[in-house]
């Protein structure tokens, strides 16, 4: 098994854990996108107590990445996602974050 397929293998286990309800499949898909940043484990995962992380998550994904409009409540969504990842859960994986807010705004098909 690849390295990459444990990482994946870990995002799909870790979501079923917290039953986030998210696909094999698009979780392996945002996984495949974020590249070599699920090798490093600062990047791998996401501090929603960190407001210019969250503003990173904000532009450069929902805003650039998925073309959500910036006038949707961007803020409330990533929180909603990171309430749903659970607030003592020290690992909140960017991948599922990500998967998340794919689901949360309907924009499945930028990974089809």
């Amino acid at each position: 098994m690849s390295q990459k397929e444990e990482k994946i293998a870990l995002y799909i286990a870790n979501a079923k854990e917290l039953g986030l309800g998210l696909s094999d499949d698009l979780i392996n898909k945002v996984t495949s996108g974020l590249g070599p940043s699920i090798y490093n484990a600062d990047s791998e995962t996401v501090a929603c107590s960190q407001s210019d992380e969250l503003g990173t998550i904000k532009n450069n994904f929902l805003i650039k990445k998925l073309g959500v409009d910036a006038s949707d409540d961007l803020d409330s969504a990533i929180k909603l996602a990171c309430e749903k990842m659970g607030s003592s859960n020290r690992n909140k994986y960017r991948a599922l974050m990500y998967a998340l807010l794919v689901v949360h705004f309907g924009k499945e098909s930028v990974y089809a």
